[in-house]
């Protein structure tokens, strides 16, 4: 393995001594009931909801497992009481029938029951799809640009930006 420059001992500290004999990537996930590993996102992606520090991919986590959602994403967007409040964003499955409204109802009573009314998530949209680079990587940081009223740059390794034009108008409502 790579060490850190000039400093093997904070290298060993920070990534092979939280789970001895295993790296710590800064990856979080989980491992399905059919033993497919899914990877939601970083452990450091971690944001401050009135003091609290949440992290996005435990609430990801929760809501990937509803029957009715192929793929999700949530971002901390500024907001001026809380610092930061969650926003989900969710795409169903093809041929589900159920109303996104009363799926979004159900997604935010899980997160609510399995991370805690701390999580704040009280907003979760669904959307045609997700901003994505060409090799999968959702881009979390570009829409919470968007969210936020910043001017984001659209990296060039985006799969299709008319994703992201269509996600603008989502994206900009106030929480």
């Amino acid at each position: 393995l790579p060490t850190l420059w000039q400093d093997d001992e904070r290298f060993v500290e920070s990534y092979l001594t939280r789970y001895p004999g295993h790296y710590l990537t800064g990856d979080g996930g989980h491992i399905d009931e059919d033993g497919y590993v899914w990877v939601m996102g970083r452990t450091d992606d971690v944001i401050n909801v009135a003091g609290h520090r949440l992290s996005t991919g435990t609430m990801e986590e929760v809501i990937a497992s509803h029957p009715a959602v192929a793929e999700c994403a949530v971002i901390g967007v500024q907001d001026a009481l809380k610092g930061q409040v969650p926003r989900g964003l969710v795409v169903l499955k093809s041929g589900v029938l159920a109303e996104p409204g009363e799926v979004c109802a159900e997604l935010l009573a899980m997160v609510r029951d399995q991370v805690g009314p701390v999580a704040a998530l009280k907003e979760i949209t669904v959307v045609a799809a997700l901003p994505k680079t060409r090799s999968g990587k959702i881009l979390r940081g570009v829409m919470r640009g968007i969210a936020d009223g910043q001017a984001v740059s659209v990296p060039s390794t985006i799969e299709d930006p008319d994703v992201l034009d269509d996600l603008r108008p989502v994206l900009r409502k106030a929480p």
